[in-house]
Parts: C-alpha cells; sequence; structure tokens
C-alpha cells in the first residue's frame, strides 16, 4: 500500500479535521502529501485552519458539489487522500490568488519550483505532474490553464471547487488557509508511473454547431451557425427552445481532437443565447454529442490503466457534477459508478469543471499512479 483514505461525516469541522487526521495517522509509512475534498457546508476557513493544524504534510484540495472515496458516495462529508513519500518524492505547493485581477503565475511558479532546485522549464515533463485546484465561480480556468500551458510543459490536472449547487461561493485549500477568487497548484515527482485518464461517455453526431457569435467574458454562445444559438441547437436535437434545457446532460457538443470529444457543456438558456460552463470561442465547431453509459465506460477505462500500468496504488477522480446528476436519474447508478472504485485506495469530488488540456466538461478525468 502506497495511500491512504481518510472520511469523516461529523457536522463539526474541528471534529472532522480531527477524524481526518486520526484516519490519516494509520499510515503505515510517512506521508508526502495529503489532498482533501471538503463539502461546502463547513465553514471553510475553520476547516482549513483545523487541517493545518492536525496534519503536518503538504496538504491541498477544495470544496466540492459531492465527494467520492473507494467505493463511497458521500453528500455534505470530507474526504482526504494521504500519498506516501514511497508514492511521491517530492512536493511542492503555491498559491494563485486575486484571479479576477488577472493571473500572475512568475512567484508561483517559482515557489513551485524552489524545492526541486530548478525553474519548472528545466524539470523532466516525464517524471513531475501537477494538480491544480480553481474557485469554481471564477471563470477563470480558460486563462489559467492556457497561462500554465505557456510557462511549462509539464501536465497540470485537477477540477474546479465546487459548493453543493448553491452557486454562491467556492473554495481552495493548501496548507491551513482557504483562498477564493484563486487557484492552488502541486508539483509533484512522483516515485512509481503513473497515467492521466479522461474518460467522457459520449458519441459524436453528425450535426455540427458553429459558434459564429461569442460573449466570451460570460461563455454565452449568442448565434450557431448564424441563428439565434437555442434555436439553432434546439432545432439540431429535433426539439423545442422550451424544452431545450432538458437535453443539455444527455447531448452536450464537443470540440473534436483527434477523433476525441473535449465536450463543452450548455448551463443555461438566456434568452435567444445559451451559457456554458467553459469558454466557447468564435468560429469554433462543435459536434453534437449523445450520451453512452458512464458505469460500463468507467469500467473499461479502470481495466486498461490497470493493465497498462500493472497495478494501482492511488486514485484522484475529478467527475464533473453534471455527470454526477445524470447518474443521480437512475436509482442506484451513482453508487454502482463509486463501487468501480472500491478496490483503489481513491477519493474524487464532483466538480464544476475539470483540468486537463484546459479546462473541460462532463468528464471523469483521473491521476493514476501505478
Amino acid at each position: 500500500m502506497k495511500a491512504i483514505v481518510a472520511v469523516s461525516k461529523h457536522n463539526s469541522p474541528v471534529e472532522a479535521a480531527s477524524e481526518i487526521a486520526k484516519g490519516l495517522a494509520l499510515a503505515t509509512e510517512p506521508l508526502a502529501l495529503v489532498v482533501v475534498f471538503a463539502s461546502s457546508a463547513y465553514d471553510p476557513n475553520t476547516l482549513a485552519t483545523e487541517l493545518g493544524k492536525q496534519i503536518t504534510v503538504p496538504f491541498i484540495g477544495c470544496t466540492t458539489a459531492g465527494e467520492f472515496a473507494s467505493g463511497i458516495v458521500l453528500k455534505n462529508g470530507i474526504v482526504a487522500l494521504g500519498l506516501f513519500s514511497s508514492l511521491i518524492r517530492k512536493v511542492s505547493i503555491a498559491a494563485v490568488e486575486n484571479l479576477s485581477s488577472g493571473i500572475e503565475l512568475a512567484q508561483p511558479l517559482e515557489v513551485l519550483a524552489a524545492p526541486f532546485g530548478k525553474p519548472l522549464s528545466e524539470l523532466d515533463v516525464r517524471k513531475h505532474v501537477g494538480l491544480v485546484f480553481v474557485d469554481g465561480l471564477s471563470k477563470a480556468e480558460e486563462k489559467l490553464m492556457e497561462k500554465l500551458g505557456d510557462s511549462t510543459d509539464i501536465i497540470f490536472v485537477g477540477g474546479s471547487a465546487g459548493d453543493d449547487l448553491k452557486f454562491q461561493a467556492t473554495y481552495v485549500f493548501a496548507n491551513g488557509k482557504a483562498y477564493t477568487n484563486a487557484a492552488v497548484l502541486a508539483l509533484l515527482e512522483p516515485a512509481v508511473p503513473y497515467k492521466i485518464v479522461k474518460t467522457q461517455s459520449f458519441r459524436v453526431l453528425n450535426q455540427k454547431l458553429v459558434a459564429t457569435k461569442v460573449n466570451e467574458k460570460e461563455r454565452e454562445v449568442l448565434e450557431f451557425n448564424g441563428l439565434p444559438a437555442a434555436k439553432a441547437y434546439a432545432q439540431a436535437l429535433g426539439t423545442t427552445e422550451e424544452q431545450l434545457p432538458n437535453f443539455f446532460m444527455q447531448n452536450p457538443v464537443g470540440l473534436i481532437a483527434d477523433t476525441e470529444p473535449f465536450v463543452r457543456s450548455p448551463q443555461q438558456v438566456k434568452s435567444n443565447s445559451v451559457i456554458f460552463y467553459c469558454n466557447v470561442l468564435e468560429g469554433m465547431e462543435l459536434a453534437l454529442l449523445d450520451s453512452t453509459d458512464i458505469v460500463k465506460d468507467t469500467h473499461q477505462a479502470l481495466q486498461q490503466v490497470e493493465k497498462e500500468l500493472g497495478s494501482i496504488s492511488a486514485i484522484l477522480n475529478f467527475h464533473c457534477i453534471l455527470r454526477t446528476l445524470q447518474l443521480m436519474q437512475t436509482p442506484g447508478k451513482l453508487e454502482e459508478y463509486a463501487q468501480l472504485f472500491k478496490a483503489y485506495p481513491s477519493i474524487g469530488f464532483s466538480t464544476y469543471g475539470e483540468q486537463y488540456l484546459g479546462h473541460i466538461n462532463q468528464t471523469s478525468t483521473m491521476l493514476v499512479f501505478a
């Protein structure tokens, strides 16, 4: 075993942090890093402070729209994954604050690089991987990921923090502090092979929607194919504009790259426009998608990555809230999904979007360690 899972359902942030710390204390060797996903039902500042007092190693995490832990589905709880020093050789953590004022990465990336003794640009991208958690209401994910990609070829993977669908305030955590309007980054040097797995359960349909007029700042598509966006989207599905929102989870759209869809999930119809959970750029051609079996597809993905790695010692799962809501439409289906991870030390959370080669939606994007 190279990782340990701790879970708390205690209502008090003080007691919950204590229960998490006690669970992590059962680790059979020193921990290098703790990742924490917590419900927004807890006061974030109290929780972060208490975790900082009781967890003596670096920790990073965020608030959620639901939590998972090795086969368990939680609501209003905390899950933590302690990664052993035999799994992670070296780790550093940095915060990127004040996202709304512009994203400045020079100082955070210096902080990340310091323990490694050289700038990120000189590190072996095959031997290092990053974690990134972002305020899920900041609408800054695209710019952050773009700037990260401009600064380093090291892949960063993670999720957008949630607040249990209240859409009021989301928080990210690092080393005893809770941040909003911010992101937190971790740079890891794993001691074992690892893979990033992006699963989405969709087939690509023939219908195409070209974004011909866009309000990029608000993630709002005004026109598809030269028509009002809601009208064109509804026509592509063979439905009415009034019924269109009922199809959003089943039939989002995707940017196709090398035959693989990078999902752009619609959030709501606003007048004749369509608001999305991530940016759609003007001129972008999107394919209409149709949902397939999330449980079956994820099971196949886990089988494949276990075959490639030989074994799995830990999984971090960034699981879109839209997939969670879709699974919940069938009684028992969400629990069936969670059971896929029962055999592995693993935690995950329902996100407001996933980070991997940009900002995406409606995936389970996972960091899997051999």
